[in-house]
């Protein structure tokens, strides 16, 4: 997913289902990280897998490094 002005419209408006919570782009990893949910939903073919059963967990280093930033 390129950050195209569609797409970083598309990111603003793009919520977490579990918890309604933000969304960050990982754009080395191609995946939509929820820091609320400690969950990464992936970007395949650049489109949102925003379906937590497919989601995986994020790791502590993770969920730190979104800590941090």
């Amino acid at each position: 997913m390129s950050h195209s002005v569609l797409e970083k419209e598309l990111l603003d408006i793009l919520v977490c289902p579990e918890t309604k919570g933000p969304l960050v782009y990982k754009a080395d990893l191609n995946e939509l990280w929820s820091v609320e949910a400690g969950l990464a939903y992936a970007v395949r073919d650049d489109i949102p897998v925003l379906i937590a059963a497919e989601a995986r967990p994020l790791s502590d280093e993770e969920v730190k490094e979104l800590d941090e930033s």
